[in-house]
């Protein structure tokens, strides 16, 4: 299986919306990084998985669209609580409506919400 891993890094807003959240609660910044990684077992006629430029204009799409929003405010999020979680299954939507390489049959995104934290959605596309 070969895959292929693009990140950047961006700073977005949110609060929990569950019951007793306590200081997560209050609309507070995360110093995002996100991580695209694309999963297939064959490569295309140029021996790429997906082409870089692709995965890393789709990472710059995401990163456009949440950079400095408070993400309880978008649409995607409404009647959601806005975890990690959450983001990281939006932002699989998003990309796969980017991304069309027959060759990937996977994806994962991963975002990590500080130093030691991070969740992750992985399906097939």
């Amino acid at each position: 299986m070969y895959s292929t891993t693009v990140l950047t890094t961006f700073v977005a807003q949110h609060y929990l919306t569950v019951p007793d959240p306590g200081p997560e609660g209050e609309p507070h910044s995360h110093h995002f990084e996100m991580e695209l990684t694309f999963r297939g077992p064959e490569l295309n006629e140029d021996d790429y998985l997906v082409d870089i430029d692709d995965a890393r204009a789709a990472l710059q799409s995401v990163t456009e669209r949440y950079c400095d929003r408070l993400l309880n405010d978008l649409p995607e999020f409404e009647g959601y609580n806005p975890s990690v979680e959450r983001f990281a299954r939006v932002v699989f939507g998003r990309v796969t409506d980017i991304v069309t390489d027959d060759t990937v049959t996977e994806l994962c995104v991963t975002i990590w919400e500080d130093d030691t934290a991070a969740a992750s959605y992985n399906a097939v596309v």
